[in-house]
């Protein structure tokens, strides 16, 4: 099958890519098998560092280096990643484009733009999306409290957040929460997003290295069949229904190490050993496919359906 023609915007001339699409930096998953195959098909790869375990991360970008010629990114989150080199280890590896998270814009963003590099940051909220652009960031990820991972505990909609956003900054936004094909994707651009972000549709994908057992929950899930916990403190967490966090879901301090087994889960498929952290949007994925497959069905649907609006049907 011939792959969609390219988009233009501002989101892929600042990441050098041919779709305004990116994977999400879950950690351990967001690793060289999966970003590599979002890469050549046209999107934009990320390697995760939320692990912590940058002599693996080191390796898997060395890695990428010999799976793909194609841009990727690398997103520094500093909630995990408290080590100040991190950014010499980031900008020693030679990539152009970073996303940092979890922390305050003002802390790497001057440091990494010197050094060359586009900067883009996370934020869950309006108050947050102008620290970043103050900061000077060369753009947003606007992520929904719908998107599954780390949330801010007063979560709001991607629905609400991204026009409010759009309405206050001039900066290109990549949409986050909810996303998960080409009418999502349409309806993110329509609300002011110029590329959309995949976390839960890409832990689904044929190149994700977690278990079965996870693919298949997501798949047969329904768009209720996710929690939210710690919404009384920090952080906040939105992650797949099990026996482990509905029981959690009434606690009002849930601890990290309650994910000390993640990789039990993510890669031993064992559900109720960690917090598979899973979007809303689960509800709407029906099958397990190859990261080219969902990439080229969102770009034509994304073009069909705004043609679709377009010819006022």
């Amino acid at each position: 099958m011939t792959s969609p023609r390219p988009l233009r915007n501002r989101v892929t001339e600042l990441l050098g890519v041919d779709y305004p699409i990116v994977q999400a930096p879950m950690g351990w998953i967001a690793r060289s098998a999966l970003a590599s195959a979002v890469s050549n098909a046209g999107a934009l790869g990320i390697i995760e560092t939320s692990s912590g375990e940058l002599d693996a991360v080191r390796a898997e970008i060395a890695r990428m280096r010999e799976l793909t010629t194609r841009p990727f990114g690398v997103n520094v989150a500093q909630m995990f990643v408290r080590d100040p080199s991190i950014i010499d280890f980031v900008v020693e590896q030679g990539v152009r484009f970073v996303t940092t998270s979890a922390g305050d814009p003002r802390q790497y963003t001057s440091t990494l733009k010197n050094a060359g590099l586009t900067v883009f940051h996370v934020v869950p909220t309006l108050s947050a999306a102008l620290k970043a652009v103050d900061a000077g960031v060369d753009g947003l990820v606007v992520e929904g409290g719908e998107g599954g991972g780390f949330k801010n505990p007063r979560d709001v909609s991607t629905m609400v957040l991204l026009p409010l956003v759009r309405s206050k900054v001039d900066v290109p936004i990549i949409a986050a929460g909810g996303i998960c094909d080409g009418v999502s994707m349409a309806a993110a651009f329509a609300l002011g997003a110029e590329g959309v972000q995949m976390g839960t549709r890409m832990v689904s994908a044929l190149e994700s290295p977690v278990h079965e057992n996870w693919k298949s929950a997501i798949v047969a899930g329904a768009e209720t069949d996710t929690v939210f916990l710690n919404r009384l403190s920090r952080p906040g967490l939105r992650a797949l229904r099990t026996e482990r966090t509905t029981r959690l879901e009434r606690d009002e301090n849930v601890s990290l190490a309650e994910m000390s087994r993640v990789q039990d889960l993510y890669f031993g498929g064992d559900m109720e050993a960690s917090i598979a952290l899973t979007g809303q949007v689960m509800g709407r994925i029906e099958n397990v496919a190859s990261v080219a497959d969902i990439i080229d069905e969102t770009i034509s649907t994304y073009r069909a359906t705004v043609s679709r609006l377009a010819s006022g049907v």
